[in-house]
């Protein structure tokens, strides 16, 4: 019985010690404060369609340190470092893609990836 009951005792020890901390559960909380900040703009060019400009606004107190684009039409992702993320980018045929962004957030101590998804229809 004694075995038993130090076997309980060392395993909730252990779970105990490798479980969230409050710091975690905080830092949790924050980046999903920053992902409600996190807007992914866009628009097309006046002189081509195709030529789509994005952007991110983001309204929190912490600092975007760079913006991971993905397209959605097989190209590859690019990287921006820029608190906006300002990036153009030329569709080789008309469609509609899911573009995502993947935003890095500089806290203190630390950062956050808040990643904004949106369909967007090329003419």
């Amino acid at each position: 019985m004694k075995k038993i009951a130090t076997i309980l005792i060392l395993t909730a020890v252990f779970f105990a010690s490798n479980s969230c901390s409050k710091s975690d559960d905080e830092a949790i909380v924050d980046c999903f404060g920053d992902s409600i900040l996190t807007e992914l703009k866009h628009s097309a060019d006046g002189t081509n369609s195709k030529i789509i400009n994005y952007s991110i606004q983001y309204s929190g107190s912490n600092a975007v340190t760079s913006v991971k684009w993905t397209f959605g039409d097989g190209t590859p992702a690019q990287t921006v470092n820029s608190a906006t993320g300002a990036i153009s980018h030329t569709y080789a045929a008309a469609g509609t893609f899911e573009v995502k962004a993947d935003v890095t957030v500089s806290k203190s101590g630390g950062s956050c990836t808040v990643s904004p998804k949106k369909s967007i229809t090329v003419n």
